[in-house]
């Protein structure tokens, strides 16, 4: 399993293993400090994060603060040779939509995760807070340690703590989780 994250604006003003230089609120959400050690263990092998400044990254590696945006063109080639070689059964995509089109995952095993709510009954997307909710869905799926293989496995864990539903995927969209806080 694969799950893919967004770099966080907010950072740590030293340098730091990159998941505690990312203090956004995805990050908060997640709550690395309290995950067991083989939780972080899991987390750094099922997790990279799509970084402005350094393309790819696992959550322990080290790196510097930054303030950048991120340049498609140029990350592109370095964000698809590291997740490129990753082999996986399923792709988990936490990605904002900036981070998204750096690399095109294949979407026969790629979820990507959508935040909604209901407002008077209708189904509404959610902005801000969909950051938060991905660090939840992350730290969840984390916190149950089961390499997910499927979309129907994401389904069946993510489910025990939100409710959600799975979308099928098409020749051209991959699957998508709906998850409504």
């Amino acid at each position: 399993m694969l799950i893919l994250l967004p770099p966080s604006e907010k950072k740590s003003p030293t340098a730091a293993p990159a998941i505690e230089v990312y203090t956004g609120v995805l990050y908060t959400a997640l709550g690395w400090s309290t995950l067991t050690a083989a939780q972080r263990k899991l987390a750094h092998s099922w997790i990279v994060i799509i970084s402005a400044r350094y393309a790819a990254v696992r959550p322990q590696d080290p790196i510097e603060p930054y303030k950048e945006k991120i340049n498609n063109k140029e990350k592109a080639p370095k964000v698809a040779s590291v997740l490129n070689g990753i082999k996986t059964d399923l792709i988990i995509d936490c990605r904002s939509s900036t981070y998204q089109t750096v690399w095109k995952s294949p979407t026969e095993k790629t979820v990507e995760v959508k935040v909604f709510t209901h407002v008077d009954g209708e189904k509404k997307i959610v902005t801000h807070m969909s950051k938060k909710t991905r660090g939840e869905v992350t730290r969840h799926i984390l916190l149950a340690g089961i390499d997910i293989k499927t979309p129907q496995e994401l389904l069946e864990v993510v489910s025990q703590a939100f409710t959600c539903t799975l979308i099928d995927a098409s020749e051209k969209e991959p699957w998508v989780l709906e998850v409504y806080c």
